[in-house]
C-alpha cells in the first residue's frame, strides 16, 4: 500500500514539472535585431573605422553620414583601414603616414569626391554585378568590375586594381561590399592618358598634333566625351611608316608630313567612336560606325584574342582593353587600322 501511495505522488509531481514547463508564464524570446543602416554596419565592423572618420569628415553639415544612415537604396563599396593606410602612404609620400594623415582641411574636396565615387545609388548584390560594364557612382565618372578567376576585382579611374573581399552585408537601405584599395576617379582625359603613357603613345600624340586645324582633335578627346579610342602603339605607326613609304627603314614621323595631313587626320579620326564602348560592350562581327562620316570596321574575338577587320580587309590584334579615362576608354592596338579607299 505504502509503495502505491509513492508511485502516484512521484507521478503527480512529475506531471505538475510537465506542465509547469508547458506553461505560457514564461516570457517569448525577443525578436531579431531590425538592421542597422550602412552607417551602424560600418561603425560596428573594426576595421572600417576610417572609413567612419573620412564620412564624418568630409561631410557638409552632416550630408554623407545622412545619406548614407538614411533608408534608401544604396551600394557602398568600403575600403578597409589598411586601404586608407595606404591612400594616406600615396598621398602624402611618407612611408609612414595613416589614414589620419590625409583628413586635413586641404584635403576635404579631395576625400569628399573619393567617398562619393563609393557609393552608388541602387542596390547591387555580388549576384548581380554587370561583370565588364562600367559602372557609375553617385556623383559621376565610372568604374567597371571584372570577374577574375571566380573574384570581383574593381578597375577604378585611374586603372587602379581593388579585390572586393567580403559582399553582400546587408543594411536596413542597402548593402556593403568591403574592398582592399580606395577608390580614385579618373583624373585625366583620353589625351592626357595618352601622354601619361609615354613612350607607348608618342607617335599616337605627335600625330594628333600634326593633323589637327587649329588643337580641334587634341581639343575633342580632352573634352567630355565619351569616345571610345583603339590607340595604336608607337611600333604600329612605325609599321604605317614603312607600308606608306616603302622604305623598310621608316618611322612615324615620315608620314607627318604636310601632304599627308589630310590622310592623316582620317585615318586617326577612325580610330574613335563617339560612344563608351567597354569591351564587354563589343558586337562581335557587326559595323561599327567611327568618328569618319560612313566608314566602320569589325571586330572579331577568336579564340586566340580579340581582333579588328579594317576597312581594306587588314588585321589589327586589340592587345590591351579597358584603360579608363575621365571621357572613355582606351584600347590599345598593334596596326593602324585604314579606313576603305
Amino acid at each position: 500500500m505504502y509503495q502505491r501511495l509513492l508511485k502516484y505522488l512521484l507521478g503527480a509531481t512529475f506531471l505538475g514539472l510537465l506542465a509547469a514547463c508547458g506553461s505560457d508564464d514564461h516570457d517569448p524570446p525577443p525578436p531579431p535585431a531590425a538592421p542597422k543602416s550602412i552607417v551602424g554596419v560600418a561603425q560596428d565592423t573594426a576595421d572600417l573605422s576610417s572609413l567612419v572618420a573620412a564620412v564624418q569628415f568630409a561631410s557638409n553639415n552632416n550630408d554623407l553620414v545622412n545619406l548614407l544612415n538614411n533608408p534608401g537604396t544604396l551600394t557602398v563599396f568600403a575600403p578597409t583601414n589598411a586601404a586608407f593606410d595606404a591612400l594616406a602612404r600615396t598621398l602624402t609620400g611618407n612611408a609612414n603616414a595613416r589614414a589620419a594623415d590625409i583628413l586635413v582641411p586641404a584635403n576635404k574636396e579631395l576625400v569628399r569626391t573619393v567617398l562619393q565615387y563609393h557609393v552608388l545609388t541602387s542596390t547591387v548584390r555580388a549576384a548581380n554585378i554587370p561583370f565588364g560594364k562600367a559602372i557609375t557612382p553617385a556623383a559621376g565618372g565610372f568604374f567597371k568590375i571584372d570577374n577574375v578567376n571566380n573574384r570581383p576585382v574593381i578597375t577604378d579611374g585611374r586603372n587602379g586594381k581593388s579585390n572586393i573581399t567580403a559582399t553582400d552585408i546587408s543594411a536596413s537601405n542597402g548593402v556593403v561590399h568591403i574592398i582592399d584599395k580606395v577608390l580614385l576617379p579618373a583624373d585625366k582625359t583620353i589625351v592626357a592618358t595618352a601622354i601619361a603613357s609615354a613612350p607607348e603613345f608618342t607617335s599616337l600624340v605627335a600625330a594628333l598634333q600634326f593633323a589637327s586645324d587649329n588643337n580641334d582633335l587634341v581639343t575633342l578627346l580632352s573634352g567630355t566625351g565619351p569616345f571610345t579610342v583603339f590607340a595604336p602603339t608607337n611600333a604600329a605607326f612605325d609599321a604605317l611608316a614603312k607600308e606608306l613609304t616603302g622604305n623598310a627603314n621608316a618611322t612615324a614621323a615620315a608620314i607627318l608630313v604636310p601632304e599627308n595631313k589630310a590622310l592623316v587626320r582620317s585615318i586617326l579620326q577612325y580610330h574613335v567612336l563617339t560612344s563608351r564602348v567597354l569591351k564587354a560592350d563589343i558586337v562581335p562581327n557587326t559595323p561599327i560606325q567611327t568618328a569618319l562620316a560612313t566608314k566602320t570596321f569589325t571586330i572579331q574575338a577568336p579564340a586566340s584574342g580579340v581582333t579588328i577587320t579594317d576597312g581594306r580587309n587588314r588585321v589589327a590584334n586589340i592587345t590591351a582593353t579597358d584603360i579608363l579615362a575621365s571621357n572613355g576608354v582606351i584600347h590599345v592596338i598593334d596596326k593602324v587600322i585604314l579606313p576603305s579607299q
